[in-house]
């Protein structure tokens, strides 16, 4: 199956993908920073620049797009049927980098959260960020 855009299109639309600052990290972000939560973001010091670092509670939080990151039994991820080596490739090697990052963070006494995009949907997104706060302050909302 060929592609339904040149290559020019193609080249544009995948520029257009952002990596930091997304909805769902938005999202995440804007909740924690309400409930009185103060973090870092992105922090270059750290391995692999985690999107959101407490370091008084010493968590990092991620916040993956199940697509990106090859998020397993989940609707969202899909192998596209062009190029599929070339994708299984280059989203094992997101995996790869990202289990790698979390050994180092966690080499360095930090602990990371692992939130999935599909978790933030309107019917699950309430749940998820109240366990999210629940996690990194091990409290009760």
């Amino acid at each position: 199956m060929t592609d339904v855009h040149n290559k020019e299109t193609r080249s544009y639309n995948m520029s257009r993908i952002i990596s930091e600052n997304t909805k769902p990290e938005m999202i995440v972000r804007k909740y924690l920073h309400a409930k009185g939560l103060r973090y870092r973001l992105h922090t270059k010091e750290l391995p692999g620049k985690p999107d959101i670092y407490f370091p008084k509670y010493k968590t990092a939080v991620e916040i993956r797009g199940c697509f990106w990151h090859g998020h397993e039994n989940c609707k969202y991820f899909v192998i596209p049927k062009t190029r599929q080596d070339w994708w299984t490739e280059k989203i094992s090697k997101t995996k790869g980098r990202d289990y790698k990052n979390e050994m180092l963070l966690l080499s360095l006494g930090i602990r990371t959260i692992v939130v999935w995009e599909c978790a933030l949907k309107n019917d699950k997104i309430q749940e998820t960020l109240e366990s999210l706060f629940n996690e990194i302050t091990g409290e009760n909302v």
